[in-house]
C-alpha cells in the first residue's frame, strides 16, 4: 500500500507539473498582447517612433509618384509605362530576375521603407513541407522566416505549401514570389508580431484555416506556446514596415490583411483580394488607442468578385485609399469607427444594385470621394 500511494503522489505531481508548463507556455502567445493592453491609454497614445508626423505629406508623395508614372506612360515607346509607380520602378528592368532586390527600392505610401531581406543573402526554398513547426527542415519556407539574419527568400520551383501551424515572421525578411507559382493554401498562413521590415510579394494565399494550441518556433533560439490563431492570411500584430504587393488573397477563416495593435508604417498594394467576408481589418478595438499611431497606405489593389465588407474597416489611424479598383461587395466597401481619417482618392466604386450597400454615411471631404 505505500508503494501504491507513492505511485498515485508521483503521477498527481506529474500532472500538476504538465498543466503548469502548458499555462506557462500559453502566455509565450498572449503575453504581449495582455501587456499592451494592460498599458495606460497616455502611454499607449504616445509617439509611434515609425510613425511619421505628417500623414498628408506622404499621400502626397503618392500622389506624386502616380502622376509622374501617368506622365511617362504618354511617352509610348519611350516609356514600359504601367502607369503604376510600383511596376515601372521593377518591371522596366529586362533583367530584373537578375536584380530581384531593386523591389526594396519599389515601396511608395507609408510601407516604402520597408527593406525586407535586401540587406542579406539569398534563401531558396526547395522543399513544400512542414512536417515538424518547431524543427523546420532547412529548405523549407518555415526554416527560411525564421532565421535572425536578413533573408531574400525565393522559390526553386511552383509549389503549394500546406503550414501545420502559423508561420511566424522574422525581422527583415523579403518572401519572393516572382517567377514562380506559389500557394500558401488549406492549413495555417502567415504571421507578422513584433518585428519590422517584412515584404511579402507574389503569392497566392487561401483556404487559410484556425491552428493553435500547439508549439511552433519563431526564431532560431525561441519556440513556444502558440494559442489559436483566427485563420488570417496575413496577420500583423505590433508589427512596423510592413509591405504586401501583388499577392492573390482569398476564402480564409477570418480577414485576408488584418493589422492591429500599434501596427504601422504599412503599405498594402497590387493585390487581389476575392471571395471572402471580413477582408481587411486595420485597428484593434475603439478603445484601443495605441492604434492612433497606425498609418497605412492601400493602393493599387482590385477587389474583386465575392466580397462582403472590410475594404477595409479602419480605426483611430490614418489610412490613404488611392486607385483601387471595388468591382464587387455585398454590404459596405470602406468603414471606420474611432474617428479614423480616410483619404480616399481616385479610386473606381461600381456599387450592388442594393440601396443601402452604397451609401455614403458621413464624409468630411466629399471631393476625395470619387463614387
Amino acid at each position: 500500500m505505500p508503494m501504491a500511494g507513492s505511485k498515485r503522489w508521483t503521477s498527481l505531481c506529474s500532472l500538476l507539473l504538465f498543466f503548469l508548463f502548458v499555462a506557462v507556455m500559453a502566455n509565450d502567445r498572449n503575453g504581449g498582447t495582455e501587456q499592451l493592453q494592460s498599458s495606460n491609454n497616455s502611454s499607449m497614445a504616445a509617439r509611434n517612433e515609425h510613425a511619421v508626423d505628417d500623414p498628408d505629406a506622404v499621400a502626397s508623395m503618392v500622389d506624386m509618384s502616380i502622376r509622374n508614372s501617368t506622365e511617362r506612360r504618354k511617352l509610348g515607346y519611350f516609356s514600359c509605362g504601367t502607369g503604376n509607380p510600383i511596376d515601372d520602378c521593377w518591371r522596366c528592368d529586362h533583367n530584373w530576375q537578375k536584380n530581384r532586390k531593386r523591389l526594396a527600392d519599389c515601396g511608395i505610401g507609408f510601407g516604402r521603407n520597408a527593406i525586407g531581406g535586401r540587406d542579406g543573402r539569398f534563401y531558396v526554398v526547395t522543399d513544400p513541407g512542414d512536417d515538424d513547426p518547431v524543427n523546420p527542415k532547412p529548405g523549407t519556407l518555415r526554416h527560411a522566416v525564421i532565421q535572425d539574419a536578413p533573408l531574400w527568400i525565393v522559390f526553386k520551383r511552383d509549389m503549394v505549401i500546406t503550414l501545420k501551424q502559423e508561420l511566424i515572421m522574422n525581422s527583415f525578411k523579403t518572401i519572393d514570389g516572382r517567377g514562380v507559382n506559389v500557394h500558401i493554401a488549406n492549413g495555417a498562413c502567415i504571421t507578422i508580431q513584433f518585428v519590422t521590415n517584412v515584404i511579402i510579394h507574389g503569392l497566392h494565399i487561401h483556404d487559410c484555416k484556425p491552428t493553435g494550441n500547439a508549439m511552433v518556433r519563431s526564431s532560431p533560439s525561441h519556440f513556444g506556446w502558440r494559442t489559436m490563431a483566427d485563420g488570417d492570411a496575413v496577420s500583423i500584430f505590433g508589427s512596423s514596415h510592413i509591405w504586401v504587393d501583388h499577392n492573390s488573397l482569398s476564402s480564409c477563416a477570418d480577414g485576408l490583411v488584418d493589422a492591429v495593435m500599434g501596427s504601422t508604417a504599412i503599405t498594402i498594394s497590387n493585390n487581389h483580394f476575392a471571395h471572402h467576408n471580413e477582408v481587411m481589418l486595420l485597428g484593434h478595438s475603439d478603445s484601443y488607442v495605441r492604434d492612433k499611431q497606425m498609418q497605412v497606405t492601400i493602393a493599387y489593389n482590385h477587389f474583386g468578385e465575392g466580397l462582403i465588407q472590410r475594404m477595409p474597416r479602419c480605426r483611430h489611424g490614418y489610412f490613404h485609399v488611392v486607385n483601387n479598383d471595388y468591382t464587387h461587395w455585398e454590404m459596405y466597401a470602406i468603414g471606420g469607427s474611432a474617428s479614423p481619417t480616410i483619404n480616399s482618392q481616385g479610386n473606381r466604386y461600381l456599387a450592388p444594385v442594393n440601396p443601402f450597400a452604397k451609401e455614403v454615411s458621413r464624409s468630411l471631404h466629399l471631393t476625395l470621394m470619387k463614387l
